[in-house]
């Protein structure tokens, strides 16, 4: 993905990510706050300078294709992020991401990542 970097696992329900949006990297701490594994996981950060969060869900329509919805909530910080916002750009890269995801999901065909159990 453009705008994902890194997401690293540290515990159950804290992650370490890495972005880069609007030409800006950002490093910041998250905490799962629900997660159904192969359904939902939702998250906010924590302890930094502004406020993100959101959330995934996976819909499968058949038995290989899956709808992916992201709700994420994201205040600009800065005059890059800012100006990057309100030209869509953010809006482009997010979409574009969420359908490398979508598509990563459903090639792989089994399970990644850590810790799976319900938060």
């Amino acid at each position: 993905m453009d705008g994902v970097r890194r997401v690293e696992q540290v515990d159950e329900t804290l992650t370490h990510c890495g972005t880069k949006i609007g030409g800006v990297d950002r490093e910041f701490d998250a905490e799962i706050t629900e997660q159904v594994p192969a359904e939902r996981i939702a998250w906010v950060s924590v302890g930094g300078e502004t406020v993100r969060s959101g959330v995934v869900t996976f819909h499968p329509i058949d038995p290989t294709p899956t709808e992916v919805t992201l709700r994420l909530a994201f205040d600009p910080a800065g005059p890059a992020e800012t100006i990057a916002d309100k030209f869509g750009f953010i809006d482009r890269q997010v979409t574009g991401d969420l359908q490398r995801f979508k598509k990563f999901v459903e090639e792989r065909g089994t399970e990644s990542g850590a810790w799976r159990g319900e938060v």
